[in-house]
């Protein structure tokens, strides 16, 4: 049995040809060699309009049925409400859409927190999103085999040789250099946190840069400056507002009434997950910041490379 629409279509095309060749007739003396009656013919094609008392749908106009249009609203942003539609039914893509990939703390609560790796009047700290499956695992920074950290720390210049994630606890003392993150929760990846408690760490790590104050703030990864911006401005980081490198001075973060505050630097992310920009692209990124890092070092201790921060410090007291 057609549907509704389909009859709909069917009659009117017949209705057509009918209304077509009556007027073809009216015009003809003849059609095939007979003779046509021109009231017999106009009849016919007439009560091809005639109501159906069969179509329990009622009569149709021939124009496109009114229930096939949705009328729709932009939903706002933020708006978590399944539809947004004047329609009362929810369309099936509207249905179907995918959940969020947000995990709550509860799903990896059995996994150790990551030590944040922090000292009073370190060159620089690094900032990252959060500790991943196996960096909290194995209780070191940046674990993960894909993760290009220490590769990037060295090639930058931040350190003169590549390190392994074991020696994460000895940047402070061997390069001045420090480590924490924006979020101190464990999880699979980035996509696993909320925009809400990315940005809620910025006053934490206000705090510590405020405590330890550092000579800067490396902010790993755009995602991180984003949520910075997001609780700072209580809006999203627009392109015209974001830009590689260091900040403008007046991000400076932890400033107080007796420091200035640190200036930021945002570099890339070093996540394996993270491919929109090319190794070499990383790279060059990086570059600036271990050419500054390197020039403190020198001011500092006198030496680009590794150093004993620990007796500096000391001699530094004496």
């Amino acid at each position: 049995m057609a549907t509704p629409k389909a009859t709909r279509s069917i009659r009117t095309s017949r209705s057509t040809a009918v209304a077509g060749e009556a007027d073809t007739e009216a015009t003809s003396p003849t059609s095939q060699g007979r003779t046509v009656d021109l009231k017999d013919a106009f009849k016919s094609a007439i009560g091809r309009f005639q109501y159906d008392a069969t179509d329990t749908n009622g009569p149709r106009s021939t124009s496109k049925d009114s229930s096939d249009y949705r009328v729709t609203r932009k939903r706002p942003l933020g708006d978590s409400s399944e539809d947004n539609t004047l329609s009362a039914t929810p369309s099936p893509a509207k249905r179907q859409r995918q959940s969020s990939k947000y995990a709550p703390p509860s799903k990896y609560s059995h996994l150790p927190k990551l030590l944040d790796i922090l000292e009073p009047d370190l060159i620089c700290i690094f900032v990252g999103t959060n500790p991943g499956i196996r960096t909290a695992t194995a209780g070191h920074a940046y674990a993960h085999p894909s993760n290009m950290f220490w590769k990037l720390l060295h090639s930058s210049g931040c350190t003169d040789v590549r390190l392994p994630p074991e020696n994460d606890v000895d940047l402070p003392q061997w390069y001045a250099m420090g480590n924490t993150n924006i979020v101190e929760r464990p999880s699979k990846d980035a996509a696993e946190l909320s925009k809400a408690e990315m940005a809620a760490g910025t006053p934490i790590l206000e705090e510590k840069v405020r405590r330890f104050r550092p000579g800067a703030v490396c902010i790993v990864g755009k995602g991180i400056w984003e949520a910075v911006w997001r609780w700072r401005y209580k809006r999203e980081l627009r392109k015209t507002d974001f830009k590689w490198g260091w900040q403008d001075e007046k991000e400076r973060m932890g400033r107080t009434e007796d420091w200035e505050g640190a200036p930021i630097f945002v570099t890339s992310s070093t996540s394996g997950l993270s491919a929109s920009l090319k190794p070499p692209e990383k790279a060059a990124i990086w570059k600036p910041f271990g050419e500054w890092v390197k020039a403190r070092r020198v001011e500092r201790f006198g030496t680009e490379g590794r150093v004993d921060h620990a007796d500096a410090i000391e001699n530094k007291e004496d």
